[in-house]
């Protein structure tokens, strides 16, 4: 918990999660700046269990990232700039394409189900609009699978993750189209 004593002797508290902590200043006698920083420490593992957006074509989904340490690096290739993947279909239940880069692996047999995001390879993304079983690492799902396999109905599928930002909101995502033109 913050306190901040204003000049009429008014308490302000805020309660703060672990980890974070908010440094308070007063710019007039009514008007206090609240900023807030991460120590570093808890924003990497609060990264693991972030969510991402992925547009593909007019459709906007989030996705939740799995406890791996690729989901983890996935997730900080996220913050240095977006992603455009070019993803292929294979045999009617999945796209697959490279990331472009290596991620660490945690292969396990796996069972996948429609939605699920997983790393191939090491190098490579697969989303799940079908079954299968192989050895994967687990990179996250999409919450809501709505429109998915029409989202990744055509042969060749563009995906685009953006950039990340605290508190990003996907239903806020431009088209990326006017990105890459």
């Amino acid at each position: 918990v913050i306190e901040a004593i204003t000049n009429e002797d008014e308490v302000i508290s805020e309660v703060v999660p672990d980890g974070m902590s908010e440094e308070i200043t007063e710019n007039t006698t009514e008007e206090l700046t609240v900023q807030t920083t991460y120590s570093e420490e808890t924003s990497q593992v609060e990264k693991i269990t972030d969510k991402i957006c992925i547009q593909i074509g007019d459709y906007k989904f989030t996705a939740t990232l799995e406890k791996t340490v690729a989901a983890n690096e996935l997730f900080q290739m996220l913050e240095d700039a977006p992603l455009v993947l070019e993803l292929d279909d294979y045999s009617g239940f999945e796209k697959v394409g490279p990331l472009g880069k290596s991620l660490t692996r945690s292969d396990k047999q796996t069972t996948t189900q429609k939605g699920d995001i997983v790393l191939y390879n090491g190098s490579n993304m697969v989303m799940f609009y079908g079954s299968n079983s192989w050895s994967y690492t687990r990179l996250g799902h999409i919450d809501d699978i709505t429109n998915l396999t029409s989202a990744l109905s055509i042969h060749s599928t563009s995906v685009f993750l953006p950039s990340l930002t605290y508190g990003v909101q996907c239903g806020d995502l431009i088209a990326f189209d006017s990105i890459l033109f």
